[in-house]
């Protein structure tokens, strides 16, 4: 055991700055939710709960309020004050103020120049008040045990099992066990710390001291804590009452749910525990499906019909899914209601209302079977599946004359949210459907649409995202996209199919045909589509590079365009990744594809907990060997669908 310092800790110096990444994503500079939103995590889990300085003669004894409360001994207290740290490069602040009343309720409010939050709850109601927005969540009913924010035990439900913050719930456990007291001191023998002459105490980079009675101030790292705490609280005010504001009724266990599962998911993105960093690698099967490790990779092989399909999906990836599904609706979600005002299972609902109408059957049916096997709502994994759609990464296609031996090379750069943990759900799909075409989809656990895709004749799709949030009367991109491998034998059946469905937003594409040697760059609108042909010049790409496709933007389609002429008529597949490096990549560098579409072969590079994608190893793919090894499906009817 390593002290009570260390604990309080709580490996802060990386804690902080993954806090602020996970919502400052800089694929989406509007988005700048701040590390703010994370001190939600510090507060309910006590990391940041002061103690109260009664003139300590040690450090154990300043210490043992704060012990008591971390422990759960202190049924009601009162603390405010201010955190300030490094945010897009500047110390910025944080005012902070937390009151407990008794075992169910509390009040939590965050304020910072851009953003506010208030949590009110109380036994029978739960309030999450945005004051910079004027509007207010009410929520009202019963909560399930697992999902509730009562105060009691709390970090129990807020730290996951996954997580390398479990050292904290051990923490309290040996805090509430027994004499705090004579429990500090026992921690601190073995603790290096030392008083100067002034009291502060110093151990490691952190330093602690007692200024005042009832405040405590910590500077650990660039991050610096001030707070006050009393042990008297004065009455709580009402939960259901916000003058001048508008309020929102939810259900009290959707609310609590996406507070509490999104920070439960956030301790796994911001310290994930060994189960995450390595992963347990050994294959799984079920009835229609297997998954498989290649290069610490995970790839799952599907065949048979939609109902098959999914349940073999949710069946073999059942953790992952909940990871991604966590990730965007609750941990991600979160965030974006702080930033909009608006709740984000509702935004993603009224998407799905209206893209719903463009989506096959036959991927329903998937998507309702998936749910089934992973014991969801079907709603749930419906609005996951159009998530890309509500938010606005680089890629190219050369050949002929520009490679080494005149192979097409197809590559795709995703450029996206890296800081939400997707990557805990990457998955390599290799798909036989029952009475379409087999393909290659490169994504997540609990998504069945694409962003990037190779199906077994030889076509290769990417997509680059742009604006128009909310032109949602259309098929969704990833839906389009998966209707392509599923569909498409030419590229010429490629374009047709973009240029006669209703489409959504806006997009970029690189679409390709191994069979050929053809590619073409796609920018598509709800109003227009335009092709763009290699060597062809353009007044957003700049002047045409022979037998070349090239789509990026700002400077990185500069070193783009600079890396492709620079070795042109040398690319083979070493150079062809290398062409997706940084900085042509971004920091958030989620995943790199490499095609080579007549071969039936493709190189999938997966960002990690603490690399981009482009910084990672690529594992090979052949999907012809793979695909050759699942059986073959009898058709059906419902699999023309």
């Amino acid at each position: 055991m390593q002290g009570i310092v260390s604990l309080a800790r709580l490996q802060l110096p990386g804690l902080l700055p993954r806090a602020a990444e996970i919502f400052t994503d800089r694929k989406m500079p509007t988005m700048k939710i701040h590390r703010f939103v994370l001190t939600l995590l510090f507060v309910f889990v006590g990391t940041i709960v002061p103690a109260r300085a009664e003139k300590p003669v040690d450090l154990a004894g300043g210490l043992k309020p704060l012990a008591s409360i971390l422990a759960g001994r202190e049924a009601k207290f009162d603390l405010s004050g201010k955190v300030e740290m490094p945010i897009d490069g500047k110390a910025q602040a944080i005012d902070i103020s937390m009151v407990r009343y008794d075992a169910e309720s509390f009040d939590l409010v965050l304020s910072h120049p851009e953003y506010a939050l208030t949590i009110r709850r109380r036994e029978d109601v739960t309030a999450l008040a945005l004051p910079k927005h004027g509007t207010v969540f009410l929520g009202e009913g019963e909560v399930a045990s697992e999902d509730s924010l009562s105060p009691v035990a709390i970090a129990d439900r807020l730290i996951s099992d996954h997580s390398k913050l479990t050292q904290l719930r051990f923490g309290l456990g040996i805090l509430g066990a027994g004499d705090i007291e004579a429990t500090l001191r026992g921690l601190l023998a073995n603790a290096k710390v030392q008083q100067d002459a002034a009291g502060t105490f110093t151990a490691g980079g952190a330093k602690i001291s007692f200024p005042a009675d009832q405040t405590i101030d910590a500077k650990i790292d660039g991050v610096h804590v001030s707070l006050t705490t009393k042990m008297e609280v004065s009455a709580a005010p009402s939960a259901t009452e916000w003058p001048g504001m508008k309020v929102t009724d939810l259900p009290r266990g959707e609310l609590e749910r996406t507070l509490l599962r999104g920070v439960r998911r956030a301790t796994e993105i911001l310290q994930p525990g060994d189960s995450l960093t390595k992963p347990s690698m050994k294959p799984r099967s079920t009835n229609n499906g297997e998954l498989k490790w290649v290069d610490g990779q995970r790839v799952a092989v599907l065949w048979g019909t939609p109902e098959q399909i999914g349940m073999a999906h949710g069946e073999l990836l059942p953790e992952e899914s909940r990871r991604c599904i966590e990730s965007v609706l609750y941990s991600f979600g979160t965030a974006n209601v702080v930033r909009t005002g608006r709740w984000f299972r509702h935004d993603l609902e009224d998407a799905y209302a209206r893209l719903s109408p463009h989506i096959p059957d036959r991927h329903k049916r998937e998507t309702q079977a998936l749910a089934a096997s992973l014991g969801l709502e079907p709603e749930i994994v419906e609005v996951l599946n159009v998530f890309p759609e509500l938010f606005h990464c680089s890629g190219f296609a050369v050949f002929g004359s520009a490679t080494k031996d005149g192979k097409l090379y197809h590559g795709r750069v995703l450029d996206y949210m890296t800081t939400i943990g997707l990557q805990d759900a990457a998955t390599t799909f290799i798909v036989r459907p029952q009475g379409q075409i087999a393909f290659a989809n490169v994504g997540y656990a609990a998504f069945i649409g694409s962003v990037s895709g190779m199906n077994a004749e030889g076509i290769s799709l990417g997509e680059m995202g742009g604006r128009g949030e909310g032109k949602w009367d259309g098929a969704p991109m990833a839906t389009l996209m998966r209707r392509a491998l599923e569909e498409c034998h030419t590229l010429a059946e490629v374009q047709q199919l973009w240029t006669e469905s209703p489409r959504t937003c806006e997009y970029y594409y690189v679409f390709a045909d191994g069979k050929t040697n053809e590619a073409v760059g796609v920018s598509a609108t709800p109003e227009a589509i335009e092709f763009i042909k290699p060597g062809q010049s353009h007044e957003r790409l700049g002047e045409g590079i022979k037998d070349a496709v090239v789509l990026s933007a700002g400077s990185r389609l500069e070193e783009l365009r600079r890396r492709v002429t620079e070795k042109h008529g040398q690319f083979d597949v070493e150079l062809s990744q290398w062409l997706m490096s940084r900085p042509v990549a971004m920091e958030s560098n989620l995943h790199n594809v490499l095609f080579v579409p007549a071969d039936g072969v493709l190189y999938v590079a997966n960002a990690s907990h603490t690399k981009p994608a482009a910084d990672t190893a690529y594992m090979k793919i052949d999907l012809k060997k793979v695909l050759s090894e699942i059986p073959e499906a009898p058709p059906t009817r419902a699999a023309a669908k």
